[in-house]
């Protein structure tokens, strides 16, 4: 099981990832996001992933967000992710996937936005 050590920031629960999110993680990725967004709902907080401890993700890392992305829309939960890496940008934005959730430039304005 992937530790995303959600910790809780006024009215968002930041979840922070670590390393590669790739084949061999993501579905310990996706339990864990699922997991903290049960939380979310319970506690009726947002949902911020703080990528700057994340090197690379790949496609199926992007699916783990994306179903985690739907059943926090579904759920009426916010959900944004903050401080994207060069490298683990290019990915997002290659595959347009900055279209599919809102990606913030650092943490800071990512808690402002959800806050």
């Amino acid at each position: 099981m992937m530790d995303l050590n959600p910790t809780r920031q006024a009215a968002v629960l930041v979840a922070r990832p670590a390393g590669h999110i790739d084949q061999a993680h993501a579905d310990d990725f996706l339990a864990a996001l699922r997991a903290v967004l049960e939380r979310c709902k319970a506690e009726g907080t947002a949902l911020l992933v703080d990528f700057a401890a994340v090197d690379y993700i790949s496609s199926v890392g992007l699916r783990a967000l994306m179903l985690t992305a739907r059943e926090a829309k579904a759920a009426g939960v916010g959900l944004a992710v903050a401080a994207l890496r060069p490298l683990v940008q290019e990915i997002f934005q290659i595959s347009r996937f900055d279209l599919v959730v809102t990606v913030h430039p650092t943490l800071e304005s990512a808690l402002a936005a959800l806050s």
